[in-house]
């Protein structure tokens, strides 16, 4: 189904449940809670982008968090990975603050969207290929509705990275073949009627970040070059 806007696709999503091990898992977690969280609703449901229609850099992750955008209802918000990302986003000028705890906390994106390849969380943060390929109508649908104004994206770790190809291939942009490989830092640009740039950058899980294996700097490195490609004011660092 085509949409006029993301917004009316984002009113579908969030109803969708054409997935049953994520359905029962979103709704099993927001009723059990973590125990810090007993006092709030859970969001429960599919979890929408995030960011300006009109966005010229799309950042794309893996899925929601069980106890972050699961229960607050907006992506990396309420979890430790949001912290790291918001905090890089606000540092090079792509987000008006650098925290993200609550949907109605305030936070604005500059020219910047975020979303997700599976927007139900997974148990142990892993969906299966075949909910990637349930989900993709959606991811399909934003890629679509965004291309007018989209000149770069970042990916976020390999699991999207694989799952964005071939949306962007079937989307009209050139990949080139044999397909890029994921890696941090890097960047390809892809022809078209309208050249995107993707970048790799690191997932900020807690994996990631706690070891060392992806530092505030190197995300701000690739936020910045993706903010350039996609002709994005900078802060200056």
């Amino acid at each position: 189904m085509r949409y006029p806007s993301l917004a009316a696709m984002d009113g579908d999503l969030i109803d969708c449940r054409r997935c049953p091990r994520l359905v029962a898992w979103r709704e099993q977690v927001a009723r059990d809670k973590r125990a810090a969280f007993r006092d709030e609703t859970y969001w429960g449901r599919p979890v929408p982008g995030f960011g300006p229609a009109d966005a010229a850099l799309l950042i794309v992750g893996l899925a929601p968090a069980a106890h972050g955008a699961n229960r607050t209802g907006r992506m990396f918000t309420g979890d430790r990975s949001g912290e790291v990302l918001y905090a890089a986003m606000h540092a090079v000028g792509l987000a008006n603050q650098p925290t993200a705890v609550s949907a109605d906390d305030g936070l604005e994106l500059y020219g910047t969207r975020i979303t997700s390849p599976v927007h139900c969380a997974p148990p142990a943060n892993k969906p299966t290929p075949a909910e990637r390929d349930t989900c993709r109508r959606w991811l399909d649908e934003e890629l679509r509705l965004l291309a007018p104004t989209l000149r770069s994206v970042v990916v976020l770790g390999g699991f999207g990275w694989k799952a964005l190809l071939p949306v962007l291939a079937d989307a009209g942009w050139e990949v080139p073949r044999p397909a890029p490989r994921f890696g941090h830092g890097a960047h390809v640009e892809l022809g078209g009627d309208r050249p995107l740039h993707l970048f790799g950058c690191y997932h900020v899980s807690q994996q990631n970040t706690f070891t060392g294996r992806l530092t505030p700097p190197m995300i701000e490195s690739v936020l910045v070059d993706a903010a350039l490609a996609a002709q994005l004011p900078i802060r200056p660092r």
